[in-house]
């Protein structure tokens, strides 16, 4: 295969089930793609089953790419940011269910990290609700930087957006969320009576 073709050919191949296209661009991205699994699924074997995954679905979703929308490494990063989130939320699952009995008997011999417990839960609600009010692209941003722990310039690459963009809906959604937290705070001390 034409190691000079660019990426919108060999997607064309690739919708047309040639094998050798596909190669070509696992060969291409392959560490790209398992770096930034591994940044989220933080598990070598983990990181490993998502890059299968994602290739597996360009393979048989190649006519979803459209590049009109954009890079194919944009397409492709959302695709295994999906995946790997997929994955993470089945890997919690089995850990929750196998762990439960466990965390049960300890919360209820601690009533005081029971207690801490449920207020760090509160706490996490109205983080969730704060961050909810923000707009999508500042959603975005602080999901991928501070959830999945990119760096601004990953980003701006993986969203093909300038740098300088990142920056300001990073700023822009910090003020927000400081407002809207500090708000609830003192809300819930009004309350308390504080």
């Amino acid at each position: 295969m034409n190691e000079t073709m660019d990426d919108r050919q060999l997607m064309h191949l690739v919708s047309q089930k040639d094998s050798e296209a596909l190669e070509t661009l696992y060969d291409r991205y392959e560490q790209m793609i398992y770096n930034f699994a591994f940044r989220i699924v933080k598990d070598a074997m983990a990181a490993e089953e998502v890059m299968q995954e994602l290739f597996m679905r360009v393979w048989n979703g190649s006519e979803n790419y459209d590049h009109a929308q954009g890079r194919l490494t944009s397409w492709m990063f959302a695709i295994t940011r999906n995946i790997a989130i997929d994955h993470l939320r089945r890997r919690s699952s089995r850990t929750a269910q196998q762990t439960v009995d466990r965390d049960h008997l300890n919360l209820i011999r601690d009533k005081d990290t029971t207690e801490e417990i449920v207020e760090l839960r509160i706490i996490g609600e109205h983080v969730k609700e704060a961050l909810q009010g923000l707009n999508p692209d500042q959603q975005e941003v602080v999901d991928m930087i501070y959830y999945q722990g990119m760096t601004q310039q990953e980003v701006a690459d993986l969203a093909s957006i300038p740098l300088g963009t990142v920056k300001s809906r990073v700023r822009l959604a910090m003020k927000q969320l400081q407002q809207r937290l500090s708000h609830w705070g003192r809300r819930d001390r009004v309350h308390d009576g504080h």
